[in-house]
C-alpha cells in the first residue's frame, strides 16, 4: 500500500520538538517551501511566539512585504469605524463577525429555518390537526436534524469562507467542533422543548430520549468525515438511521400482497421505545458515542491538512 510522501514528512515533523529556522522562514516567505514544511510551520507558529515573529519578519522583508502592507492598510481603512461611531463600535462589530463566522453557515442559512419549521410543524400537527403520532414522528426525525446542520456547516460545498478557514492553523477540527457545538446548542433545546410540548402518546419515549442517539450519530458523522468529508458522512449516517428505523417498522405485509400496512401511532411509539428507551438502549447509544469520540480523537490530524485520494490528488474535507 503506497502512502503520500508529504504525509509521512508532516507527521514526523509534527511529532518532534523543533523551531523554525531562518532558512525555512525565508523559503516560506518566498513561497518555495514544500507543502508539508509549510503546514508544519503554520501549525508550529500558532503556539510559538518567537517563531511567529521570525516568520513575520521574513514575510515583511520579502518581495511580497510591500504588497501585503498595502493590502493590510486598505483593509484597515475599509473596516475602520466612522468618527462618530464611538471608541467601542469597532470591537463590537469585530466580535459579532467572529462569532457569526465561527458559528458557521448552518446558523445563518436554511438549516436554522428548517429546524424551527420541524418543531413548529410537530406542534401544529398535534394541536391543530389532532395528529396523535406527532411526538413519535418528531422523535424519529430529531436525531438526524443535527446531522443536516453539520453537513452544511463545514466544507467547500457549504461554506463560502472554507478556503480561508482551511488555510489557517486555527481551522480544521477546531473550527468543525465549534460549528458542531453551535448546531447542537441550537437543535437540542428547540427539539426537546417541542417534544415536551406535544401530548404524550401511549408508550412513547420521553421528549429527551433522542439526545444520546443524536449525539452518537453526530460524533459518528464527524469521525467518518475525516475519511470521506462531512457532507458525505452526514448523509451516510442519516441513511443508516433511516434504514435502522424503517426496516423493523415495516412489520408484516398484507395478506393480499398490497404492501405493508401503515403503522398506527401506538405501534410507532412502541417501536421507538424499543429503539430509544430503557437502560440497555441508552447505554448502547452512550457507548457508541464514546467509541466515536475516541475515533475522532485518533483521526484529529486528518482535519489539520489537505487529505489525499488514492491516486495522490489533493481533495478537501467536506
Amino acid at each position: 500500500m503506497s502512502h503520500h510522501p508529504g504525509r509521512r514528512t508532516w507527521r514526523r515533523t509534527e511529532r518532534r520538538s523543533w523551531h523554525v529556522s531562518e532558512a525555512l522562514a525565508d523559503r516560506y516567505a518566498a513561497g518555495s517551501a514544500p507543502e508539508p514544511d509549510a503546514w508544519s510551520l503554520e501549525r508550529h507558529i500558532e503556539a510559538c511566539g518567537a517563531c511567529a515573529v521570525r516568520v513575520s519578519a521574513a514575510v515583511q522583508g520579502s518581495a511580497a512585504g510591500p504588497v501585503l502592507a498595502e493590502i493590510r492598510g486598505a483593509v484597515l481603512a475599509a473596516v475602520a469605524p466612522a468618527p462618530s461611531a464611538g471608541p467601542g463600535s469597532a470591537r463590537r462589530v469585530g466580535f459579532t463577525s467572529r462569532v457569526l463566522w465561527a458559528a458557521g453557515p448552518a446558523l445563518r442559512g436554511s438549516w436554522l429555518v428548517a429546524l424551527v419549521l420541524v418543531a413548529a410543524a410537530a406542534v401544529g400537527l398535534a394541536y391543530g390537526a389532532g395528529f396523535a403520532g406527532a411526538r413519535p414522528v418528531l422523535l424519529a426525525l430529531a436525531p438526524v436534524v443535527p446531522l443536516a446542520g453539520v453537513a452544511v456547516s463545514y466544507g467547500r460545498y457549504a461554506d463560502p469562507m472554507y478556503e480561508i478557514g482551511a488555510s489557517t492553523p486555527g481551522g480544521g477540527l477546531r473550527l468543525l467542533l465549534t460549528r458542531t457545538a453551535a448546531v447542537l446548542a441550537a437543535s437540542l433545546p428547540v427539539l426537546t422543548l417541542a417534544g415536551a410540548l406535544l401530548p404524550a402518546s401511549a408508550g412513547a419515549p420521553g421528549a429527551a430520549a433522542w439526545l444520546l442517539p443524536g449525539l452518537a450519530l453526530t460524533l459518528a458523522a464527524l469521525a467518518l468525515g475525516s475519511y470521506v468529508g462531512c457532507r458525505t458522512a452526514a448523509g451516510a449516517m442519516g441513511a443508516v438511521w433511516t434504514v435502522a428505523l424503517a426496516v423493523p417498522a415495516l412489520g408484516t405485509p398484507r395478506p393480499d400482497g398490497a404492501g405493508y400496512p401503515p403503522l398506527s401511532a401506538a405501534e410507532l411509539s412502541e417501536h421507538l421505545t424499543r429503539f430509544l428507551s430503557g437502560t440497555a438502549a441508552q447505554s448502547g447509544w452512550a457507548t457508541a458515542a464514546a467509541v466515536c469520540a475516541g475515533l475522532l480523537i485518533l483521526r484529529r490530524r486528518a482535519f489539520d491538512r489537505p487529505a489525499f485520494d488514492g491516486r495522490g490528488r489533493a481533495w478537501e474535507h467536506g
